[in-house]
């Protein structure tokens, strides 16, 4: 099985958070690339629906939305910023519970949720390691759900980077009324994407196959891939 680097020129934990920390006063809760797939990450929710988790939440939009399928969420995030943002944009919903913590230093109970989500930020965690750690958290029948980035290598990684381009630029002007974040947004994004390391789709998929059997590893537009696993229910 190929392994990616792990965190091989990612930038230490401090500085995510405090990138994340800066971003945070940006997030205005409108559409962008990963808002844009929440409406298919939660069609693979589970049928028990008892406890979640998403890790990296953010400021919380994601989070909010189990809230109303779960009886109870943890949501974690390295930031304290955006944690802040997510408490105070989450007042009245007391199914949710944020935590600033590291998930790479977080003790996650065996078998404790019915799903774990994370959007856009394994990249910034060892791969592998996370996917056994989050696999072990889940309970029999709990489900997997990842978005996240990848490193375009192929002639169809190129093809679909390309495609995603008209279509960014169209969604971009309907929701935000231009075609451009502002050039501080920009700043920011750009500075923090310096020290981004990605795997690649056969990374993913070889990691997939080796240690989540039954994952389905897709491709989509606005350069992101996406991982469900749903946990065998009997063990062999």
């Amino acid at each position: 099985m190929t392994r990616p680097p792990e965190r091989a020129g990612a930038a230490p934990a401090r500085r995510i958070a405090s990138d994340f920390d800066r971003l945070a006063a940006f997030d205005d809760g409108r559409w962008d690339h990963n808002r844009h797939y929440h409406p298919f990450l939660l069609r693979s929710l589970p049928v028990r629906r008892e406890s979640a988790l998403e890790i990296g939440c953010g400021t919380g939009e994601f989070a909010r939305l189990l809230a109303r399928h779960f009886e109870r969420v943890t949501a974690i995030d390295l930031s304290p910023e955006m944690v802040g943002r997510a408490r105070e944009l989450s007042r009245g919903v007391a199914l949710i519970e944020f935590t600033q913590a590291d998930v790479g230093s977080v003790a996650l109970p065996p078998e404790s949720f019915d799903c774990i989500a994370s959007i856009a930020t394994l990249h910034h965690l060892p791969l592998e390691d996370t996917l056994v750690k989050l696999s072990t958290a889940l309970r029999p029948g709990g489900v997997l759900l990842i978005l996240d980035l990848y490193q375009p290598r192929t002639v169809a990684d190129f093809a679909w980077s390309a495609a995603a381009w008209p279509s960014d630029l169209a969604l971009r002007a309907w929701h935000h009324g231009r075609l451009r974040d502002p050039p501080d947004v920009r700043r920011a994004w750009s500075e923090h994407a310096r020290h981004d390391v990605y795997p690649t789709l056969a990374d993913v998929r070889a990691l997939g196959e080796g240690l989540l059997p039954g994952a389905v590893v897709r491709r989509h537009l606005f350069w992101r891939y996406s991982l469900v696993w749903q946990k065998p229910s009997v063990r062999a």
